[in-house]
């Protein structure tokens, strides 16, 4: 999967960090994740086409996560978008978008589907999805982003028993026998299962449990980190998380690499949250705009 931050700013974006935006591509999916204000814009600086998006998922409607869409939406509309969008988000997410096409006073043409989610597993073509509800000040979701395991080929057994490449290769790797020179060859046999890598993003959030599950055992784990270990009584009143909040999450529930985002205008640099989150857990980074990742 390919990650670029669109977006890493909290509630007011900065010259340096606009508001909340993830993409996220893998076989021919484009997912966004959160659609704050100027996405459009760092759509464009990232080179990454809007007609690419296949998927919309929102963690919640507080406007520095959602004042992106309408414009985007009408950018789609305008650009002949020939696919089916699919947009996720909690309860009260088709309400939200009766409002939105009331208020700018447009309609879109090409299909879409919304859905509403709460606590939901799903499977899209390559992905299993997990929605998560958080505890925010509104209704909001955490995401996790699984690839589906693959069956991958023994070189060494499948030269030694001459099989070429082509379909029946593929059928070994779809775990389905194959019969080869009047023998029955089995994929337990041929090949071994390597397991999907998972991405996790949880955003506006205290600690709660389903944090832990959503978190669990995440080759990357995307958390708010919105304000220092100091600032912890005014993170709880908030319902917002610390940097060292995220990094004792990250630390308890078996995640490889953990990467801070919504920071605070407050920071002119991350250096103090990167400190508070290093003291708990060694692999981590501070998210800025336009960086990419691959796992």
């Amino acid at each position: 999967m390919d990650i670029v931050f669109l977006g890493t700013s909290c509630m007011v974006p900065t010259k340096e960090r606009n508001h909340s935006g993830i993409f996220l591509s893998y076989r021919g999916e484009g997912i966004l994740v959160d659609c704050g204000e100027g996405i459009q814009r760092q759509l464009k600086i990232a080179e990454i086409k809007p007609t690419k998006i296949t998927k919309i998922f929102l963690t919640h409607w507080h406007g520095d996560h959602v004042l992106g869409l309408p414009g985007l939406l009408q950018t789609l509309n305008s650009s002949e978008y020939e696919k089916k969008l699919e947009i996720y988000g909690p309860i009260g997410t088709k309400k939200s978008f009766e409002y939105m096409f009331k208020a700018f006073s447009f309609k879109i043409d090409f299909e879409y589907k919304i859905k509403e989610l709460s606590n939901n597993n799903f499977s899209l073509k390559e992905i299993v999805v997990s929605s998560l509800l958080l505890e925010h000040k509104i209704p909001c979701l955490g995401f996790s982003f699984t690839e589906k395991d693959r069956r991958r080929i023994k070189p060494a057994i499948i030269k030694k028993l001459g099989i070429p490449d082509g379909p029946l290769l593929g059928e070994l790797q779809n775990n389905k026998k194959i019969t080869w020179k009047g023998k029955e060859i089995l994929p337990k046999e041929t090949t071994y299962l390597v397991k999907g890598k998972k991405i996790s993003i949880i955003l506006d959030t205290v600690l709660t449990k389903n944090v832990y599950s959503l978190a669990k055992d995440s080759n990357l784990l995307i958390c708010e980190s919105s304000y220092d270990s100091s600032l912890e009584e005014k993170a709880k009143e908030y319902k917002h998380l610390t940097a060292k909040q995220a990094a004792l999450l990250a630390s308890q529930t078996n995640v490889k690499k953990l990467v801070l985002t919504h920071i605070s205008q407050r920071y002119k640099t991350p250096k103090i949250l990167l400190e508070d989150a290093k003291d708990v857990f060694e692999d981590v980074c501070v998210a800025y705009d336009f960086m990419k990742l691959k796992i």
